[in-house]
């Protein structure tokens, strides 16, 4: 089975010079991935704007007003920590259809991905920490409101806690969310999720990998999910600005085979979106995120045991 992507690489947006966030990754990652065949020809997709409808099944109308008006506060401005513009409402649309193409496709073919998304600190009335609207949080309820699936399972393995998502599924039987993180790092105040797992300064491939196959197990049993989300940052990689820990580019392959792996192994689909990744060398991040693809790319090609 040959793996599908969505890529909204073409939808930038315009930054001030000096801005930390690495916008230009989403252009070298489609580029990356088409250039070395690891999603063949007619199977790296442009998605389609999430309407409107879809956004607020999971955000507040009245902030979903703002984005789209260009009516945010400063204070709403500076929290997202993007400028607002057209370009911006364009891509984070973009953004969330891309998720929403990928599970839908996830559901048929076992494993897609969005080579955008991740946008975990969106809570349902407030954009922050660069993101605007919860694209995974927009897909689960559109995908349960449709019937395609009851339970889900978020596996947030972004170096930053996801307290958006936390947020909007904290009294929501069917969605456990699965967060491994920096304990010291942002977001300052974390929100409780199913199962949080805190990770000190300077942890490694070893201790990292011993701690997600400790846990993982037992959160898919919990969870019993008909899809996953899987959140596979960059930015637990030892040389990301923002990140902290200390992972090679291998040990972050091998906790993207882990996961992708043990869903597929069981027949449990599974969504992958980029989430974060802030590299001092953008080209660490980007190759991160290309290990992630033809990790998913080779599992799709292999039969199961």
């Amino acid at each position: 089975m040959p793996l599908h992507c969505w890529t909204s690489a073409r939808y930038e947006i315009p930054l001030p010079e000096g801005h930390r966030f690495p916008i230009a990754k989403y252009t070298l990652l489609r580029d990356r991935v088409a250039a070395e065949g690891l999603v063949g020809t007619g199977r790296l997709h442009e998605p389609e704007r999430a309407s409107r409808a879809d956004l607020e099944r999971v955000h507040d109308p009245g902030y979903v007003d703002r984005i789209l008006a260009g009516t945010l506060s400063a204070s709403e401005e500076r929290r997202i920590g993007f400028p607002w513009s057209p370009a911006l409402v364009e891509r984070s649309l973009r953004a969330v259809g891309g998720t929403l193409a990928a599970a839908r496709h996830a559901l048929d073919a076992g494993i897609a991905m969005n080579l955008a998304g991740g946008t975990h600190h969106a809570f349902a009335d407030h954009g922050e920490g660069f993101c605007v609207f919860n694209d995974v949080a927009v897909a689960t309820r559109v995908l349960q409101a449709a019937g395609r699936v009851r339970r889900v399972a978020i596996i947030d393995l972004d170096v930053h806690q996801g307290n958006g998502t936390h947020a909007i599924f904290g009294e929501d039987p069917d969605v456990v969310t699965f967060s491994m993180h920096g304990g010291r790092n942002y977001p300052f105040r974390k929100v409780a999720g199913t199962v949080d797992v805190e990770l000190d300064d300077g942890t490694g491939d070893a201790e990292y990998l011993e701690a997600l196959g400790r846990h993982l197990p037992g959160v898919l049993v919990r969870a019993r999910p008909d899809l996953v989300f899987y959140l596979a940052g960059a930015d637990p990689h030892v040389g990301d600005r923002l990140g902290r820990l200390a992972l090679s580019h291998d040990g972050l392959a091998q906790r993207d085979h882990l996961v992708l792996a043990s869903c597929r192994d069981v027949g449990i689909p599974v969504t992958i979106t980029i989430a974060g990744g802030y590299g001092h060398d953008i080209a660490t991040t980007v190759e991160a995120h290309v290990r992630t693809v033809r990790v998913a790319r080779d599992l799709l090609a292999s039969p199961l045991r």
